[in-house]
């Protein structure tokens, strides 16, 4: 089974990066972007197991590991065969 986790700074904190980039498309004439936040995307495979399973397997690892819960949410998408 193949998953990924999007992790994505929350709403209302300040996202410097996401800033930057959407500055530099501005400047590279993309002015169609109204708002750009920067996140991080993990695609991680796992043993077979029943997708509730996975995904509190995933929710896990994102709130010790993948993602900063205090400033940081993340979505999970499990992609089955």
């Amino acid at each position: 089974m193949k998953a990924r986790v999007i992790v994505l700074p929350k709403e209302g904190v300040l996202d410097p990066q996401g800033k930057a980039i959407q500055g530099s498309l501005h400047a590279l004439g993309y002015d169609a972007v109204t708002d750009l936040r920067a996140g991080k995307c993990f695609v991680i495979e796992l043993a077979d197991l029943p997708p509730g399973k996975a995904r509190k397997l995933l929710d896990e690892m994102s709130e010790k590991l993948l993602a900063n819960p205090l400033i940081e949410s993340w979505k999970i998408e499990l992609e089955t065969a």
